[in-house]
């Protein structure tokens, strides 16, 4: 994962760019099943690897596959991004060991999932369908209003000139 984000950061080709990322989610995935999060790993496989590198594809035809080269130096960006990644680590180190049984969630959270009030019988199935409900439609409303998008912006494509002289001339 480290050699596929150095790469994205390095390289200037578009087409490079998404299919690393691709490589990136399906990694992430492997990893999440590795920590059997495995509805976790499949959604990240199938929109991470999957959906976005295709709606990615899809953009890249409407645009040149070169990025531009950037007026000024990023400086801002990169120290607005190594500002927000050290907050991170450091909150970090206040979060309770990985499995701690005697987390706050694991006092909380956990038995009422447990309970499962909501009579579906597998627990995954009630936190995703029940307790995270909205979550879940607004992530499909987003993946559906991405390619929407997309397919607007193929339509808008306009046709070469041949083809719109050729349909003048027999009108």
């Amino acid at each position: 994962m480290a050699i596929a984000v150095f790469t994205l950061i390095l390289t200037r080709n578009l087409f490079s760019v998404i299919v690393l990322s691709g490589i990136y989610s399906f990694l992430m995935a492997t990893i999440l099943v590795a920590l059997d999060a495995v509805d976790v790993a499949m959604t990240e496989a199938s929109v991470g690897a999957g959906i976005s590198t295709v709606l990615l594809l899809g953009a890249l035809h409407l645009c040149q596959s070169k990025e531009a080269k950037p007026t000024q130096k990023p400086w801002l960006p990169l120290a607005v991004s190594l500002s927000t990644g050290a907050l991170l680590v450091y909150g970090a180190f206040g979060l309770p060991t990985f499995g701690d049984p005697a987390a706050p969630i694991h006092q909380n959270v956990v038995p009422r999932y447990m309970e499962n009030e909501t009579e579906v019988p597998n627990v995954v199935t009630a936190v995703l369908a029940s307790f995270r409900g909205y979550d879940t439609l607004g992530e499909t409303t987003v993946v559906f209003t991405a390619g929407a998008g997309l397919i607007a912006l193929l339509r808008r494509r306009k046709k070469p000139e041949s083809e719109e002289t050729g349909r003048k001339d027999e009108a």
